[in-house]
């Protein structure tokens, strides 16, 4: 549509941005003739690729880039993007944008209305933040939101407005039955015109979020409306506890549909998991082995294990997410971080077994020092990717895709590696002195790593992923300390037969 829209209003040049080859090659080829040979017009130029991505690496600028519903309307009034990140949407994608726009230009977001409204007033904050950040001190005077009976458009430009473009704004709207919900200098008098609600929630709210009181205002709104970042990339996480008893009253007023559901089937996961987890494992060892050791060591020991199947996955899954953005596409980042992690862990679990030999070899075997070294790698390693991942994220975009996947295969080599030596050595320690506890350490690890998985998906909505990165690196310190002294020697005691009576 957008690129209809473009050649209708004769549009020199128009590039074209998607990501599914397979939807090019249906408007190309399958139903060419039907969509009028859209993608074969001369002046429309065709890119496959992920449009933060594509901006990233485009040595052009723009008069006008739009990004519109790129989503459909049921999936996203039903709130199932609840739990994607998209970096389409932070405020440092706004920052690209505008930096890519000529003098004048102008950038057009357009969501899908909601009311109460999320995605509009969400978008329009991060854009005040993106422009403030780009140096703008007035950033009222560069923005409009034009609402329709169905969607909202945020545009933003790339200087001030001028009273004659605010004024074929107006008329624009007057002549569609648009109603305007902010332009600079606007009256709360023609809000709300047309498509008439009960209040102009989106003009007050353009309003709210343009005023001093702006933070007093989205912590007491209904919805969750801090713009996204790249660190915290949820941008259609709009849930907040406090209304969900009020929407549950509203279930036989269709009013579970304003539910972010994806979210509360999360939080649902964790809880199951978690009592799934402790009938399955944890109370099947408690039930079958004997107290061989002090309530004190195993603790020592289920601390341990539980600290790195926590730490471990809070790690993968945070970079994970992270080099979404670097190799502009999900199945990328997954397929290739994890296959690193997979892979260079294992090497690192293989050249812990060779440390543990050398260890055995010696007058006083104990692996506390060797577990300690391995942590203070994957600390380092891990506080030096966050204070310059960003950086180099911003310089390796423009890179080819396959130089980014070498790029990110190195960069995750020692950091996987040094992870995948605690674990071997630990349960190495623990099968040297206390053996009667091997089963708790692997029921403990694999608890900790099936909770794991959807806990750091939960931390990361919240606090962003240098936080759930930080979290780990302090699990792995309290693992470090656990183990670095030796365990004392608690010979294995096989559980014993119940007896029979002749």
């Amino acid at each position: 549509m957008d690129v209809l829209q473009a050649r209708y209003h004769q549009a020199r040049r128009v590039d074209a941005v998607e990501l599914n080859a397979q939807v090019v090659d249906l408007v190309r080829e399958d139903y060419a003739n039907f969509a009028g040979q859209l993608y074969r017009a001369p002046e429309v130029h065709l890119h496959i690729a992920e449009a933060r991505g594509f901006v990233a690496t485009s040595p052009e600028r723009y008069n006008l880039i739009q990004v519109a519903l790129l989503d459909s309307f049921n999936a996203s009034a039903a709130g199932v993007h609840a739990l994607n990140e998209s970096y389409l949407y932070t405020v440092e994608a706004l920052q690209a944008y505008l930096d890519h726009l000529q003098p004048g230009g102008l950038l057009a977001i357009t969501r899908w209305l909601k009311f109460p409204p999320r995605d509009s007033l969400k978008l329009f904050a991060t854009a005040i933040v993106a422009l403030r950040r780009s140096g703008v001190a007035h950033p009222e005077r560069q923005m409009v939101l034009i609402r329709s009976w169905q969607t909202v458009t945020l545009l933003v430009k790339h200087g001030e407005l001028t009273p004659e473009e605010v004024t074929a704004i107006q008329t624009f709207c007057d002549t569609r039955s648009f109603d305007v919900a902010y332009y600079p200098g606007m009256p709360s008098s023609l809000a709300n015109r047309y498509n008439a609600l009960d209040a102009p929630e989106f003009f007050n709210g353009a309003q709210a979020l343009l005023a001093d009181h702006r933070r007093d205002f989205m912590r007491r709104y209904k919805y969750y409306i801090v713009p996204a970042t790249d660190d915290r990339p949820y941008f259609f996480h709009f849930f907040k506890w406090r209304i969900l008893p009020e929407l549950l009253a509203l279930r036989g007023q269709s009013g579970l549909a304003l539910l972010e559901w994806g979210y509360l089937i999360l939080i649902v996961a964790l809880l199951q998991a978690a009592m799934a987890s402790v009938v399955l494992i944890v109370l099947p060892l408690r039930m079958r082995q004997r107290p061989t050791a002090s309530p004190w060591h195993r603790g020592r020991v289920g601390c341990y294990f539980a600290g790195l199947g926590l730490a471990f996955l809070f790690i993968e899954i945070a970079f994970m997410q992270r080099f979404i953005l670097f190799l502009s596409h999900p199945l990328y980042a997954i397929a290739v971080v994890l296959c690193a992690f997979l892979v260079f862990a294992g090497l690192g679990s293989s050249y812990a077994s060779r440390v543990t030999a050398r260890l055995e070899a010696t007058t006083h075997p104990h692996t506390g020092q060797a577990i300690a070294l391995a942590i203070a790698g994957i600390v380092s390693i891990s506080l030096l990717y966050l204070l310059s991942l960003g950086l180099i994220f911003q310089w390796g975009l423009a890179l080819p895709g396959l130089v980014k996947v070498a790029l990110t295969l190195v960069l995750i080599a020692p950091l996987a590696f040094c992870m995948g030596m605690p674990f071997p050595l630990g349960l190495a320690q623990v099968a040297k002195q206390a053996p009667s506890l091997i089963p708790w350490a692997w029921g403990i690890n694999g608890c900790a790593s099936v909770l794991s998985a959807i806990l750091a998906t939960i931390l990361a909505i919240h606090f962003g992923f240098t936080a759930v990165v930080g979290l780990a690196l302090a699990l792995y310190g309290l693992a470090a300390a656990t183990l670095y002294r030796p365990l004392p020697q608690v010979k294995h005691t096989a559980p014993t037969a119940p007896a029979r009576r002749e």
